[in-house]
């Protein structure tokens, strides 16, 4: 089996150099389709010079021409839309018309990063002294290390490469192992674009030995980082050490909060929708459903009803809209949640099963009436399982919902504005949408509080990350 060409530094493609390789398996099958070259500490100190000389030409090169490179990215992931999208779902497992939408998106973060970039303001500050300068510039903060993860392949690394190329950043970014070939694609339409040798450089191997080596090393001066709490504590650590400014953005346990005001069938089908959205792999998936009594058991009826709807199958198949999760790993933990909780008191509504058909599959799952000790209500499923409880009024819901150490989403619904408001203030939340579905757009900031991580992406806060502040005093 070919081992993939994986390592992108200073402009070239190679294989990388570890003993150790990676496989590459199709979700939907179980099949292993492809072989990984890993990178080893040759590789990186490779990606490291050249992540230092690239630093040194880009910072240099214009905010215009920067755009203009950008924008030309931007257009040619669009062109390659549909064959990233197809890698996206043979690797990951998500429905195509849903990898279709994050390769074309991708498109637009690109975008929104260029024209950004151009528009890195500093400002003059009024002296006290007549003849003097007084002047705040904005500069890039100088080589990033990026790591992000595999649930979406492309548009959770775009938002990083892009981000750091349109302040004037270097970046070694390390893809997921799981989902290569989205990724290196993504990366060759930026280097088609006409992005400088060096400036960036796509690295894949053990996480572990790739992130300790890149944060300590003195090129580093940023690290971006997308994913579980745990390794965000632990590389936040790290870089703290090294007093590397950092954007962490972690787990979720997404409340859903539903008035009793409102239109249930319609709340319910955009819950059920949201909920199963790539197999309930989604970091702002909402997981804890809790519905005021009054209309509690309608919804369970009608999200319950939409959700059995829901195909589940093969993500290359036209009719799917649910496929498989990543691994085998996580069919056996939704198993060990859904029997945790049925031990403890909670009733099964739908689901709670692994299909019988080959690949990493579990059926979308519906949870009524689950204890508060029971694993689900506080450690985060990323998988397709909904909790759902119910409420009597809303100072008993928010306590609810902010009990818990994350702080990534939250979603409420509500005809009423005085409820919205309420909501929108005391939810404890770095993103709150209310009656929709309004996150992730690329002018919008991505990011969340508590054990959720700190810090944006997307949006103006975005470009903020990658960008240092330099006072200037001049006489004369």
């Amino acid at each position: 089996m070919q081992v993939i060409q994986s390592l992108l530094i200073d402009g070239e493609w190679s294989s990388g150099s570890h003993e150790r390789q990676g496989e590459v398996f199709n979700p939907a099958t179980g099949e292993v389709i492809a072989q990984l070259g890993f990178a080893d500490r040759s590789d990186l100190d490779r990606a490291l010079a050249a992540a230092s000389k690239g630093f040194d030409t880009w910072r240099k090169t214009s905010a215009y021409e920067r755009s203009r490179i950008l924008r030309r990215a931007a257009d040619l992931v669009r062109e390659r839309s549909e064959e990233i999208a197809a890698l996206i779902t043979l690797e990951q497992g998500k429905p195509l018309a849903e990898a279709r939408m994050e390769a074309f998106g991708a498109g637009d973060h690109i975008d929104w990063y260029a024209e950004e970039g151009r528009r890195a303001y500093g400002r003059v500050i009024p002296p006290r002294v007549r003849g003097a300068r007084q002047m705040v510039l904005r500069e890039p903060i100088g080589p990033v290390a990026a790591f992000s993860p595999w649930n979406f392949p492309v548009s959770q690394l775009v938002r990083k490469i892009a981000g750091a190329l349109a302040a004037g950043c270097s970046i070694i970014a390390k893809g997921p192992e799981e989902t290569p070939s989205s990724c290196i694609e993504l990366c060759r339409a930026f280097q088609d674009a006409g992005v400088p040798p060096g400036v960036l450089n796509l690295v894949f191997g053990v996480p572990a030995e790739i992130s300790d080596y890149l944060i300590r090393s003195e090129v580093i001066r940023k690290v971006s980082f997308t994913g579980s709490v745990p390794v965000g504590r632990a590389l936040g650590a790290l870089a703290g050490q090294y007093l590397k400014r950092c954007t962490l953005e972690l787990g979720g346990h997404a409340p859903f909060i539903v008035c009793d005001d409102v239109d249930v069938d319609a709340v319910a089908a955009l819950g059920a929708g949201l909920k199963f959205r790539n197999a309930g792999q989604v970091c702002a998936s909402p997981t804890r459903f809790y519905v005021q009594v009054g209309i509690h058991d309608r919804f369970v009826e009608a999200f319950s009803r939409a959700s059995a709807a829901l195909k589940v199958g093969d993500g290359t198949n036209a009719d799917t809209q649910v496929g498989p999760l990543a691994n085998p790993r996580r069919v056996t933990a939704m198993q060990a949640y859904v029997d945790d909780a049925l031990a403890v008191g909670a009733q099964l509504a739908l689901g709670g099963e692994r299909p019988a058909q080959p690949g990493f599959y579990y059926a979308p799952t519906v949870l009524t009436g689950v204890p508060e000790q029971a694993r689900i209500m506080s450690e985060e499923p990323f998988g397709p399982i909904a909790s759902i409880i119910a409420f009597d009024d809303l100072d008993e819901v928010i306590r609810k919902a902010n009990a818990l150490p994350f702080g990534l989403a939250a979603f409420a619904f509500t005809r009423s504005i005085q409820r919205a408001t309420l909501l929108a203030d005391e939810l404890e939340s770095g993103m709150v949408s209310i009656n929709h579905f309004g996150l992730a757009a690329p002018e919008t900031p991505f990011g969340g509080i508590k054990n959720s991580g700190y810090g944006s992406e997307g949006g103006s806060e975005g470009l903020e990350a990658y960008l240092t502040t330099k006072f200037v005093s001049q006489v004369g």
